[in-house]
């Protein structure tokens, strides 16, 4: 069970907060506040959950302060939905969905002796109030995270904060993740899930070892960007940080983080803006036709399976169960495929006895479609790979001399590996909404589209 300071500390959250948005410029008060409580605040189950209202937690209570400080300090300058009308289509199905999962779900459901309650309209509107709490990075950023400079913010925020929670992480490695214990009093996850391949890997306070690789992923791929968009002292500082964050990443232990990187990072360093996001974009794809791909049966399990007992037998052992679960979940999501089937686990099998859970989730995917259907599954999935899109349609008509960010590449592809990893993971957070909004913002005021492009050399003649 959490200690008081874990409750103390989350609750005192909003005036750390405010004191970040009095001391900074917004944008950079946004980008730390969402930062620091993601990697420091205590991790569920230390939630302040009151009757009729989503959990408030680690990132729900920052997004909800920031968005209110940015209400009242800036509101008239705010933006609320972005020029893109496929954008605002897809964020009011992402806030409204859930009432017609609710409503479609008022039955109570059993297997054998065991039943699940009907859902009610109460927590219909508890559902989207937790949509639109999810939101508010995405809309945040996109109000103040538009420009290079901003870009540029994140990358050294992130390689700043990384250099400070890369030392609790290897602190973890070398004396096994005790941190949480030892100043919240408790274990956020399964200890054995945190032993792989003879040692530890570190959890800090995140909400398992895989998020803090993935934030690991992030740190690299930003010193690594800042690297070669740096000259002088600043180009031989970043150098070092690149090379000892990829040691970090490998001593986190996931296999999956660090074959992103391997393939990340040379994008990063080598190749043309282009084609980092015409990459980042096809990974969006993916992730976004992954559950079409696996139900028409175009997914390479067996050989995936092969290639993971190369590696370590235990780890195709685990993708096999994963696989096994995906399926049978899919199966069920099919049988309310429009709006899923809510909450209380009815997305789940349960055993008909006990009531034990008797599937697992892992992905994102399968988490969003079972329990708010194909709609809520593609306004989430195509929310956040929509920046990328645009990113690739927009490539065919940029050029070399195109005025560009030089930092978007890269944030693209951060945002586009972890869009890939919410299939076996469910690792969306407010990063990965803060990438979005700031990436779309960007875009829609820097970028020309084939239409403007066109105008533009119409002009020039």
């Amino acid at each position: 069970m959490p200690n008081l300071l874990a409750f103390l500390v989350l609750a005192s959250w909003p005036l750390v907060s405010l004191v970040l948005f009095l001391k900074l410029p917004v944008g950079r008060a946004v980008l730390w506040s969402l930062l620091l409580s993601y990697l420091f605040l205590p991790p569920p189950p230390t939630v302040f959950d009151f009757p009729a209202m989503p959990p408030l937690n680690k990132e729900s209570i920052p997004s909800l302060t920031a968005f209110l400080v940015c209400f009242f300090m800036y509101g008239n300058q705010m933006v609320f939905f972005p020029k893109s009308r496929v954008v605002r289509i897809l964020m009011v199905l992402f806030v409204l969905t859930p009432l017609a999962t609710v409503l479609t779900n008022d039955e109570p459901i059993f297997f054998g002796q065991v039943g699940l309650p009907g859902l009610r309209l109460v927590e219909g509107v508890a559902l989207m109030v937790q949509q639109a709490m999810v939101l508010m990075p995405f809309i945040l950023a996109y109000n103040f995270l538009r420009t290079e400079k901003d870009q540029r913010d994140i990358l050294v925020a992130f390689v700043a904060l990384g250099a400070v929670y890369s030392l609790l992480m290897l602190i973890e490695v070398r004396l096994s993740p005790q941190l949480n214990l030892w100043i919240y009093g408790y274990y956020q996850h399964h200890f054995d899930q945190l032993m792989r391949f003879g040692g530890f890997r570190p959890i800090v306070f995140l909400y398992h070892g895989l998020w803090v690789a993935l934030f690991a992923f992030m740190m690299l791929g930003a010193s690594a960007s800042l690297f070669r968009h740096s000259r002088g002292t600043a180009k031989l500082v970043y150098s070092g940080f690149t090379a000892y964050f990829a040691f970090v990443l490998f001593a986190c232990k996931s296999v999956a983080s660090m074959a992103y990187a391997g393939v990340m990072v040379p994008f990063v360093l080598f190749i043309g803006r282009i084609w980092q996001f015409r990459l980042a974009a096809v990974l969006a794809f993916l992730a976004v036709a992954y559950p079409i791909l696996k139900g028409v049966e175009w997914v390479p399990e067996q050989y995936m399976l092969e290639q993971a007992a190369v590696i370590d037998p235990d780890r195709a052992a685990s993708l096999r169960f994963r696989f096994d679960n995906e399926r049978i979940l899919l199966d069920r999501a099919y049988i309310k495929p429009v709006f899923g089937w809510g909450s209380w686990g009815r997305n789940h099998i349960l055993d008909p006895v006990t009531g034990r859970l008797l599937t697992v989730t892992d992905g994102r995917w399968i988490i969003t479609i079972g329990v708010y259907g194909w709609v809520g599954y593609l306004a989430e999935f195509l929310l956040f790979s929509w920046p990328l899109f645009l990113l690739f349609a927009r490539s065919f008509v940029l050029t070399r001399e195109t005025p560009a960010s030089p930092y978007l590449g890269a944030i693209a592809l951060i945002l586009g590996f972890n869009l890939f990893d919410l299939l076996p993971n469910a690792t969306i957070t407010s990063l990965t909404w803060m990438l979005a909004g700031a990436l779309l913002a960007y875009i829609e005021v820097y970028l020309p589209s084939r239409k403007e492009a066109k105008m533009k050399i119409k002009t020039i003649m």
